[in-house]
Formats: structure tokens, sequence, C-alpha cells
């Protein structure tokens, strides 16, 4: 059976070039970055060229002020907890409803030891003003976490602007930038950012491999002590072949990403705008003027969007109703729930997310599939559908 992968956002396909340049750290030049001998010269120049690469692709103005991590997750619960840490582990936190798990849950935990949290709810595209996040800071504000761009509907949110005013009122910015770094510009030192979180695997490079940005000379307390390694920030061995295949993919984001994102969008408002034509009662769930290239969420009114997707499972099509993080859970999308979206939109709600290796054939594919699909999920469970006030 043909099959066709759309959950880039979930994660995204090892590019060629990239488990080409990783594979020697995995057999010839294995050696640990930490020795002194050849073997280890040669894994750290590796591992310093990475740094390097990850460095320009986001506009930092000193390759140290990357550190690697094992992933977006460790890398947002260090930015978080690194801060609070380091501010004597009390204070006050500005972040976001509609945040990914590895934010909240961390805020609720740091809640829970006595932080103040105050998360800011978006419109019903998904979109958090600026003002309002202003608004929420306080004196004893340690840190304002917003997230760039939005894993399950895609919204793009006004970082450059939140950074700007945090910048001014002293207080340190931290992005989880998972869904943005490879896919949109950025420019962390024009944007005045402190803290930005990635992970290699969102745009074709290695599972088990991310970084954390630190802007120079800001406080921020180790989350994992030992050997030393990373400025004495984040202990452990590194992770040589994921860290060079993390800096591998840098390199073509950097090189590649903007013709990139132009097809990528083409190909997303193709589908998005068939599928609205050819299939009755579908709303796009987002923000259609600040969305990342590839993303676009559909309710399907009067669907169930898990047998839907099951559905189209079977027929070699992978998509998915929302973050990959959450896993088996039954709970309806606290993204969705948190735009205050009709019931029947967010129970219906599908996410197509297009990447590296994406062509007009699967489209057309799925245009063969999905009204059918559809059609039978919705005669499988019927209920009145009524598209939502726009």
């Amino acid at each position: 059976m043909e099959t066709i992968y759309l959950d880039h956002n979930a994660t995204s396909p090892v590019r060629p070039e990239v488990a080409d340049s990783a594979r020697p750290y995995l057999t010839a030049t294995f050696g640990n970055p930490n020795s002194i001998h050849r073997f280890g010269r040669e894994a750290r120049a590796a591992v310093e060229n990475a740094r390097r690469e990850a460095a320009a692709l986001i506009g930092a103005a000193e390759p140290e002020e990357i550190i690697f991590t094992s992933g977006g997750t460790e890398s947002d619960n260090w930015a978080l907890r690194g801060v609070i840490a380091a501010a004597g582990g009390t204070g006050h936190i500005v972040t976001t409803a509609i945040e990914h798990p590895a934010v909240l849950d961390t805020c609720k935990a740091l809640e829970e030891a006595g932080v103040e949290i105050t998360r800011v709810p978006p419109n019903g595209k998904g979109r958090v003003s600026a003002g309002d996040v202003a608004d929420a800071i306080r004196p004893d504000t340690r840190l304002v976490s917003v997230m760039w761009a939005n894993n399950e509907v895609g919204t793009v949110q006004p970082v450059e602007e939140i950074a700007a005013i945090c910048r001014e009122r002293g207080v340190p910015f931290h992005t989880d930038a998972v869904q943005a770094v490879g896919k949109l510009p950025i420019d962390v030192e024009a944007a005045g950012i402190t803290l930005l979180a990635a992970t290699g695997h969102k745009f074709n490079g290695w599972k088990g491999a991310g970084f954390l940005y630190v802007r120079k000379g800001t406080r921020l307390d180790s989350l994992i002590t030992g050997g030393g390694q990373e400025q004495n920030l984040r202990s452990g061995t590194e992770n040589v072949s994921g860290i060079v295949a993390l800096g591998e993919a840098c390199r073509l984001a950097r090189v590649e990403a903007p013709a990139a994102a132009q097809a990528r969008a083409a190909l997303r408002d193709r589908l998005e705008n068939e599928i609205c034509e050819r299939i009755p009662d579908v709303v796009v769930n987002g923000d259609p003027a600040h969305r990342l290239p590839g993303t676009s969420n559909l309710g399907f009114l009067g669907a169930e969007g898990e047998t839907l997707l099951i559905r189209l499972d079977l027929e070699g099509i992978a998509v998915s109703t929302g973050s990959a993080c959450s896993a088996g859970s039954t709970e309806p999308s606290h993204v969705l729930l948190a735009m205050a979206l009709p019931d029947a939109a967010v129970k219906g709600s599908l996410r197509f997310s297009l990447g590296w290796g994406n062509t007009e054939e699967d489209i057309n594919r799925v245009m063969a599939v999905l009204p059918e699909a559809v059609e039978r999920v919705r005669a499988m469970a019927p209920r009145a559908r009524t598209t939502p006030d726009p």
C-alpha cells in the first residue's frame, strides 16, 4: 500500500544527508569529545562545528550560546527551572494557555513549589496579544515564556514584539521554538530573545538531540550536574552522532528554508482549499494570516477526529488529532479548548502537517480518500452540524 506521511509536527524523517553526516560518528570516529587523544579531538571538532551551524541558523551572536540537550522538552524544562532556581526558587512566570506540555506541566510543577504562574489566554485563532502579556508582567516576574509557533494549529505568536516588551521591562524571555526552528526565519540577537528551545527531529534531524540557546550573561542554574560538559551547564557525555546530525539539519535548513517554506505553504493551501471545497462543514482552526507554512488544522463538523484518523491510517495516510506528546490521552486538545472553539470543531479536528518529501501526488492521494472517509465517519455518528459563527 502506498503510504503518505503528513505528521511532520510530531516528528520528521531523517534526510539522507543528515544520516550520512552522522554515520562516521557511530562507527570509526567514536571518540569521547572530552578525551584529549585524536579520537576525542575529532569528536570535539564535529561537536563544535555543529554548534556553529546551530548558532548560524538562529542568528546567535556566539556559538557558545548554544548548549546541546536531549531535545525540546529538556530545553524547556531547563529554561524555566534554571531561571527560577537562579532567582532563589521564588517569583512569578508569565506564559500562555496554549503552550506545549513541556512548558505547561513544568509551570504546574513550579506552581506547586510556590512559584506564581499567569497563563495568558489566546484569541479564537490561537494567537495571544502582546499587550495582554505586557499587562501580566509584575515586579516579581522572573520569566516570560511564549512559544514561537503552536504545534497543534500552527499559529505563530508575536514573539519579537513580546521579546521587545520583556527587554524594556528587564525580564528574561524564553520561547519554545521547537516547531519554528528550521521552518521560519529566526534571529535571536536582533529580537533580543534570552532563551530558545529547539530539537533536531522536527526538521529532519535525529531524535534525542536538541539545544537551548542561552544569551550571554543570562542567570541560569544547571539542570544536570556531573562531569561539567557544555560549559558546566549540562553535564553528561555529548551525544556526538545526534549533535552532528543536528548540525547538518541546521545547515540544510539555513540554505533551503526560504524556498522550502514557500513550496510547503503552497501544498498546504492546495490541500486545505480542496478539502474546504469538496467536503461540507469544515472549518479552519488557527490563524491563516500567522501560521507555519506546513500546518493545517481542520475541524470536520459531525465527525470524530480520532475515528477519522484511524480510517485514514488504514488507507496508509498518517495525520494527527493533536500533540504527539499527549499520545494515549482521551482528553480534548487543551489548545482548541483554550481557543474557545465550538465543541464540534474540537471533536472533529485533524492536523495535517507537511514537510520535506511531501509532493503534489500526496495531496492527490489524500483527496482521493478523504471525502469518502469523512462521509463514512459522519454516518457512523450522525449529529446535527452547524457551521460556527465566523
